[in-house]
């Protein structure tokens, strides 16, 4: 995706990454989950049966502005 371009500055030749969670039984990246925030008796929020998706992220090398894609993954 080397192709795409910044829509804050307009810059091209994105850089490739992923936005990191780190929080308790996380898999190590963050994901995007469908439909508006659920929270349950404890407070965490409702996912089981949700749709998810993986974000990728890219970073402007100008300005340091940061795109981010929901993509689904098996």
């Amino acid at each position: 995706m080397s192709d795409l371009h910044c829509t804050h500055c307009g810059e091209g030749g994105l850089e490739a990454g992923f936005v990191m969670d780190s929080g308790e039984h996380a898999k190590g990246f963050a994901r995007w989950v469908e439909g508006a925030l659920e929270r349950g008796i404890l407070g965490g929020a409702k996912v089981m049966g949700r749709p998810k998706w993986e974000i990728d992220a890219y970073r402007c090398p100008s300005c340091h502005h940061l795109e981010l894609f929901a993509t689904r993954r098996a």
